[in-house]
C-alpha cells in the first residue's frame, strides 16, 4: 500500500450535532414501552440499591431477582429515569458481571443523598 486512507472533509451545516441526542431520546422512548411491568420492577430495584449507598450495575439487579429485560436496550431508559429523578448518579465504568456480555464495559451507579 503506497497511499494513506483519505477521509472526506465534513461539509459545514450538514452535520447536526443534536441529531445523535434526538435519536437516543426517540429510541429510549420507543423501547421504554415494551414491558411496563418489567420497567416498574426495575425502577423498584434501582431504588432499593440506591438506598443502600453502594456502587451497583445492571447485573446486580438481575442477581437480586429482577428478570432479564425483554430487550437489552431496556436498561438505558430505566437508569436515565432514575438519574433524572435524582435517585442515582453515575459512578464510573467497570467490566460487567454478566456472563452474557463477556465482561464488556458498563456503567456503574450509586444512590444519591436523596435516595438515602
Amino acid at each position: 500500500m503506497t497511499s494513506q486512507l483519505q477521509f472526506p472533509t465534513p461539509t459545514p451545516g450538514v452535520i447536526n450535532p443534536d441529531a445523535g441526542e434526538a435519536a437516543k431520546q426517540a429510541g429510549m422512548k420507543r423501547i421504554g414501552h415494551l414491558d411496563p411491568e418489567w420497567a416498574a420492577a426495575c425502577d423498584e430495584r434501582i431504588a432499593k440499591f440506591a438506598a443502600r449507598g453502594v456502587v451497583f450495575q445492571a447485573a446486580d439487579l438481575v442477581k437480586d431477582g429482577l428478570a432479564e429485560p425483554p430487550h437489552p436496550n431496556c436498561w438505558g431508559p430505566r437508569f436515565a429515569k432514575a438519574t433524572n429523578a435524582g435517585v442515582i448518579q453515575h459512578a464510573g465504568y467497570a467490566q460487567s458481571k454478566r456472563a452474557t456480555v463477556h465482561k464488556s464495559i458498563c456503567h456503574q451507579w450509586i444512590g444519591t443523598r436523596r435516595a438515602a
